[in-house]
């Protein structure tokens, strides 16, 4: 459901950028560093959400990677702390064996 929401709403945004590019055709001066140009509206608003999407991906994009390599170490962690577990288990349980044969008492007349 999640998903569709969120499709649903990134179409309903494209549709609304892509009416509101439409409907601004008008050419507009556009300053760079070095110089300026002319552009239609349209480009400049089509350019510029473009690369807002390409930013918000690109920084997904490390998070995402960010929190695979935080959830590898995290599971290794715990694939060694389970492993410890079961050998403290083993340990315990010899060492109950054990100490249970040494306080063993002899009944009389043996």
């Amino acid at each position: 459901m999640k998903t569709q929401t969120t499709l649903l709403l990134s179409v309903l945004f494209a549709i609304v950028i892509a009416i509101f590019a439409v409907i601004n055709v008008e050419p507009v001066t556009v300053n760079y560093l070095f110089g300026q140009s002319e552009w239609p509206l349209v480009l400049v608003i089509i350019f510029s959400v473009f690369m807002g999407a390409l930013l918000s991906f690109l920084l997904s994009l490390f998070r995402t990677l960010g929190l695979r390599r935080q959830n590898k170490v995290l599971i290794h962690q715990i694939e060694n702390l389970k492993k410890e577990l079961h050998e403290l288990k083993q340990r315990n349980q010899t060492e109950a064996g054990t100490a249970k044969d040494a306080h063993r008492t002899i009944p009389d007349g043996e």
